[in-house]
């Protein structure tokens, strides 16, 4: 069949619902009304109501069942017999209807402003329940046989609900943001593939003859369709989805502010985790050998230097090949009740102020206790410290970072300080949980063997529960609006652009003489300058 290959139909800006008519992809473009029947294998593609173009413009949700096409358009739902095109009034909803999937009898119908799903059935057309929606997003639709599959697209995710329960039995991450459409492909042995469609805008810069200067940066639409690879493992309560094989290079250029000399230098770097979604292929070192440490089970490269004299330069650091893929982990409240004590080493450990974190503030030691208010059970108190967080800040970046007390008294925080008063008031409030990062790959799978350069470095952390061990957790990027609800797609998840270094230790030390130095000492940004490179080499292939 099609593979393992992204579709892009040549004309379309925006597409939205997407089905499957045996081997034929049919999928709305929802900005120009165009009903497209797509050839999955070459992208070909024809417009298949050229006379019913206005009718068809603005819908967004898309199914087919037999002989028979299902849209959602404003508030309604419509159905039409394949081939004719003309619309029949099948049920209105109070609010903007989202998306459709049919089953037999059974028509599924999301609404993000109502927060369910409703279930009409067809011949009556009178609601028989509706479910909870699992996201907080416009959330399209497709079911099989027992299986409801939700894509959510301000959470990045797609959800598999069992379909007479309406209990999510686990999600797993989109490799791309924006997915807008969802479809499942059967093919002639039974196998099923899920497709996704995603639509969003991308920006570029535009050479305007009539602008001076003559280059600006503009938008452009974005939308195509790509197959979604899963793993479900029920024992581990996680979920991987679509990976890369990456290459990434971390290397340090010396290049002092002013010229040192440092007697006896050793250069610490961390190495790339090995994780349940991180596989690290291979490590070689550039510029200059090292040698390899374990420190609290994580990897590091130690650069050794008899001295580092003034004017003497160096390029030395690594090059890592990886393989990452997005993770989500699905674990419940219901889950966390009656957890044993945590051991005094992990008290002592991951329950301290090691980090300038301001932890006998009242600033903090308040926010601490408003965080959680009367909350008891683990994973409530640490998504509730989460809102918390995101309610309280907004982002900024700023060159340095300063500590909890200061951050929650100024409103405004870059990652790092995200990550500070986020760990603060989770070890304040009994929940041990430690610092990851270093650095997300471009998010652009598609952008293949050429070198990607990260903007920013970035740190967010993980949380410990026992019974399940170390969750991820993104320090703010689902801070997407003010007062929420906000996404859970990054809370006890990862996709597959996060590159996992150093969990829990410092990415990078310099000692000299056996003593480390701090950034009171020499900041290590004033000896040198770090050059970071990612290559996405293939897509991995399916499960």
């Amino acid at each position: 069949m099609f593979g393992q290959r992204t579709i892009r139909p040549l004309t379309a800006a925006s597409l939205c619902g997407i089905a499957f008519i045996k081997d034929t992809l049919i999928a709305i473009d929802s900005t120009k009304g165009h009903l497209l029947e797509i050839d999955p294998e070459s992208d070909n593609s024809k417009i298949i109501n050229p006379h019913q173009v206005k009718e068809f413009n603005d819908v967004t949700g898309l199914a087919v069942w037999e002989d028979t096409l299902w849209v959602t358009r404003g508030n309604s739902i419509y159905l039409s017999k394949l081939g004719s095109w003309g619309l029949e009034h099948f049920a209105t909803l109070p609010y903007t209807a989202n998306g459709v999937a049919v089953w037999e009898s059974t028509v599924y119908v999301s609404c993000q402003k109502l927060g369910y799903i409703v279930i009409f059935d067809r011949s009556t057309r009178k609601e028989i329940t509706k479910f909870y929606a699992p996201g907080v997003g416009v959330e399209n639709l497709a079911v099989t046989q027992e299986t409801l599959w939700i894509c959510d697209r301000t959470e990045q995710t797609v959800y598999s609900m069992d379909r007479a329960t309406g209990e999510v039995n686990f999600s797993v991450l989109t490799p791309f943001d924006s997915p807008t459409g969802i479809a499942v492909h059967r093919d002639d042995e039974g196998k099923e593939t899920l497709y996704v469609a995603y639509a969003s805008e991308e920006p570029y810069i535009r050479d305007n003859p009539n602008a001076d200067p003559n280059h600006e940066l503009t938008y452009r639409d974005r939308t195509f369709i790509h197959p979604l690879y899963y793993h479900y493992n029920p024992d581990k309560r996680y979920a991987l989805s679509n990976g890369y094989l990456i290459e990434m290079s971390y290397a340090e250029e010396i290049a002092p502010l002013e010229e040192v000399y440092l007697p006896d230098v050793e250069w610490r770097i961390a190495l790339p985790s090995e994780t349940e979604r991180q596989t690290v292929k291979h490590v070689e070192p550039i510029g200059i050998p090292f040698t390899e440490e374990v420190i609290d089970g994580q990897r590091v490269a130690v650069f050794k230097f008899d001295a580092l004299a003034p004017g003497e330069r160096h390029v030395f650091g690594w090059k890592a090949l990886l393989e990452v893929r997005g993770i989500k982990y699905r674990i419940t409240p219901k889950d966390t009740e009656d957890l044993p004590e945590l051991s005094p080493e992990f008290q002592n450990r991951y329950l301290v102020d090691d980090d300038d974190l301001a932890m006998d503030t009242s600033i903090v030691r308040n926010a601490a206790r408003d965080a959680v208010g009367s909350e008891t059970n683990l994973l409530r108190k640490m998504y509730s410290i989460r809102n918390y967080v995101y309610d309280e800040l907004s982002y900024g970046i700023k060159p340095y970072i300063d500590t909890p007390d200061i951050v929650l008294e100024r409103g405004v925080g870059s990652c790092g300080e995200y990550v500070g008063v986020l760990l603060a008031l989770c070890r304040l409030n009994g929940i041990p949980c430690r610092t990851v990062g270093r650095y997300k790959c471009p998010p652009y799978g598609e952008h293949q063997k050429v070198p990607l350069q990260p903007d920013f470095n970035h740190v967010w952390l993980e949380f410990y529960i026992p019974n399940f061990g170390w969750l991820p957790m993104e320090s703010n990027p689902d801070d997407v609006g003010y007062g929420g609800p906000y996404p859970t797609r990054f809370f006890m998840g990862l996709c597959w652009y996060h590159i996992e270094i150093g969990k829990g230790i410092s990415f990078e030390t310099l000692s000299s003489q056996g003593t480390r130095l701090t950034k009171e000492d020499i900041p290590i940004g004033d000896l040198a300058i770090n050059h970071i490179r990612f290559t996405i080499l293939q897509e991995l292939p399916p499960f």
